[in-house]
């Protein structure tokens, strides 16, 4: 039996997966792949390298230490150019870069200790792009590359841009590549928000984390019956925005209290895709 870790995009909300990784790995549940996409490929970099305990520890680590301006380093004058067209991008991707330059433990994507590959999106034709091999820094750059937040990464040739404007939750590369059961962890979304995110940044995040969701739902339904899925379910209520590093903390410690709790429990094989149905919780 092949068991994949699938973690899906989600800005500050990946925190959470750091919360449900310590849970399963606390279990003795491990991975023999790990697929990620945007910030899901961070931490799915570090799982793939240091796929235990103390491994997640020092993860939780990094989560605490962030902050919006390490990830999403923005100047008054970038602002300007962006409303001017003559930039494409809100913030440098320096700050993603000092992050990965920092923390991660392998160079190219197929030295990682535990296979693990992740999802881009080609700028032009909108494609699915699953990295598995090349320069590990790029790649998961190019996964995290949030349009018009971050810029695209150029891989061999192709602008690439956050792998979740087409497929967030890439169950259907874990299925492809032989797993045959799958832990989700999504990292939900801000169901809880008393008003709608302020700024652009802040928005555009939020509404990409809501299409997230509603297409992780669509590829559990479709991939139910193929192999054995197993979606944590993501936390709820949320009154955390995608852009908030803040409170790391304390998502961290719910999902890991909510994940403990999870993997005591049966539960359905099936149907699994209500967990994520769109709400709103206040």
């Amino acid at each position: 039996m092949v068991t994949a870790f699938v973690l899906s995009g989600g800005g500050s909300l990946g925190a959470v997966q750091a919360g449900m990784l310590l849970s399963l790995f606390e279990a003795g549940v491990t991975p023999d792949m790990v697929v990620g996409t945007s910030v899901g490929a961070f931490n799915g970099a570090w799982v793939a390298a240091r796929p235990d305990v103390a491994g997640t520890k020092d993860l939780i680590g990094v989560w605490h230490s962030l902050s919006k301006r390490d990830v999403f380093p923005t100047r008054l004058s970038t602002s300007v150019l962006c409303i001017l067209g003559r930039r494409r991008h809100f913030a440098s991707g320096d700050g993603l870069r000092r992050i990965l330059d920092q923390h991660l433990r392998f160079q190219l994507l197929q030295d990682a200790p535990t296979p693990f590959h992740c999802v881009a999106t080609d700028v032009l034709s909108g494609e699915d792009v699953l990295l598995s091999s090349g320069d590990a820094a790029d790649a998961i750059a190019a996964s995290a590359a949030i349009p018009a937040i971050l810029p695209p990464v150029c891989i061999d040739g192709r602008d690439l841009m956050d792998g979740g404007v087409v497929n967030n939750t890439p169950l259907s590369h874990a299925v492809g590549l032989g797993a045959d059961v799958i832990y989700v962890l999504p990292t939900g979304y801000a169901c809880a928000l008393r008003s709608a995110p302020k700024g652009a940044m802040g928005l555009a995040m939020h509404a990409m984390t809501i299409a997230i969701n509603q297409r992780l739902a669509n590829d559990v339904d479709r991939f139910e019956g193929a192999v054995d899925i197993r979606v944590i379910p993501p936390l709820c209520p949320v009154r955390v925005a995608p852009t908030d590093f803040s409170q790391a903390a304390s998502l961290i410690e719910q999902s890991h209290a909510a994940t403990h709790d999870w993997l005591r429990r049966a539960h359905s094989a099936v149907g699994q895709a209500s967990l994520l149905e769109p709400h709103r919780d206040n």
